[in-house]
């Protein structure tokens, strides 16, 4: 039985990436998480489009993505912007043809130069800043994507929320309440657009250490103690459940929200 089975069955030489050929926008994708979900899905196969308010930085990712084998578009967008967020769309259809994923990773975040204050204290047009950015900005990216991902039969939105929403942080009610949005949003949307195919899901990250955030480490270091794992948590600690989520791996699975910190919120 053995050797008849061994001469029908043939394991494949070839390996291809879970994401080989599909094409994945990433906001925020010139640097810090964002640039490492970028890294990530090349591995995998993907083509990614480096969407980012930062134009030097997002030509820079490209052209060291382009270094290393893989192919990208770099788009300049501020997520906030109706007009910018459908040209981004727009850029992506006419240099790959098509659009598979989107993750929502652009977003002002947790720094030390931000006005921490309470309700009361916090100046109005800081809330909208942060509301815009934040979740207005997912909103309009997803509105930009659904209708090729629709017209496709298929498509995979990432929406990036925080552990912050979790744990009511204090003191940054714009951001905590952006990021409970971003995951309402990720609910409502799941529901929208599972019967054309598409899912919706979201990450949401534990305090992260990232050259884009403006911290001194023991501020990361100070976080470790409530962790069930003891070590402060890196970009790359986020790829893997990215690319679950991207991948044919995740089709059965929608409007859900995975935490990503260490151990510090258990469900």
């Amino acid at each position: 039985m053995v050797a008849r089975m061994a001469g029908t069955r043939r394991i494949r030489a070839i390996i291809v990436g879970r994401l080989e050929g599909r094409v994945i926008i990433v906001t925020g994708g010139a640097a810090g998480i964002g640039r490492a979900y970028i890294d990530g899905f090349v591995k995998e196969g993907a083509k990614v489009v480096i969407a980012d308010i930062d134009s030097a930085g997002a030509v820079r990712a490209a052209a060291e993505v382009a270094a290393a084998g893989g192919e990208s578009l770099a788009f300049t967008v501020d997520v906030s912007d109706h007009a910018q967020t459908e040209a981004m769309a727009e850029a992506t259809l006419s240099r790959f043809g098509r659009i598979d994923g989107l993750v929502n990773n652009a977003a002002i975040a947790i720094r030390v130069k931000h006005v921490n204050a309470p309700v009361e204290d916090l100046p109005i047009e800081e809330w909208d800043r942060v509301i815009a950015v934040n979740l207005r900005g997912p909103f309009l990216c997803c509105r930009a994507v659904l209708p090729q991902m629709k017209k496709q039969g298929h498509g995979k939105i990432i929406n990036i929320a925080s552990g912050t929403f979790f744990k009511g942080t204090p003191y940054i009610s714009n951001y905590v309440a952006s990021k409970g949005g971003v995951i309402g949003l990720t609910r409502t949307l799941a529901r929208e657009t599972g019967a054309s195919g598409i899912t919706v899901n979201c990450i949401a990250p534990g305090l992260t250490a990232s050259e884009t955030e403006e911290m001194p480490a023991s501020h990361y270091q100070a976080r470790v103690p409530d962790r069930a794992i003891k070590r402060v948590e890196v970009p790359e600690d986020l790829v893997g459940a990215a690319v679950f989520f991207m991948s044919d791996d995740s089709d059965f699975m929608t409007g859900q929200t995975i935490i990503i910190d260490g151990g510090v919120a258990i469900n």
